[in-house]
């Protein structure tokens, strides 16, 4: 076991390799960015990256604490599930309303099991899963984004 210190300085280590690893590419418009803090443009609109002791997982969470705000967000993302697909090469888990940390949120995400941040070992095929779901995340938002204009 790891204390809390050196839990939280290994997953430091990895979203830094991460983040290195991922500074050689480009977005689909062709611009530097921040890949572990993508920034959507929409407020309570977020593609969240995890990587545990147990999993790794990549999702579009919709936080806002306006139900009916977070439900319209959700039926917009369903109207474009088919582009989200075709840009991942998969279909995603989808959930209307879930909580996260105590908040109600509305979530789309894919994961897998059994990697562990914490084994080093691990990483290449942790990197290997987040790096073209990510990339694919950012192509689809570069055409889908258009459609969330209300939410800004």
């Amino acid at each position: 076991m790891f204390t809390r210190e050196e839990a939280s300085a290994i997953r430091q280590a990895f979203w830094k390799a991460f983040g290195q690893y991922m500074a050689l590419h480009t977005s689909a418009e062709g611009q530097r960015i921040n890949w572990i803090n993508y920034k959507t443009g929409i407020r309570h609109l977020a593609f969240k990256m995890d990587a545990d002791a147990r999993s790794v997982s990549i999702a579009i969470e919709m936080s806002d604490p306006d139900a009916g705000i977070r439900e319209l967000m959700y039926l917009q993302f369903e109207a474009l599930q088919r582009l989200l697909e075709a840009s991942t090469g998969e279909t995603w888990l989808w959930e209307p309303d879930t909580e996260n940390q105590g908040r109600r949120i509305s979530r789309i995400g894919i994961s897998r099991e059994g990697l562990n941040v914490f084994r080093r070992e691990d990483w290449p095929e942790l990197i290997s899963f987040l790096k073209p779901r990510i990339i694919a995340l950012d192509q689809f938002w570069s055409d889908a984004q258009y459609g969330f204009d209300l939410f800004r």
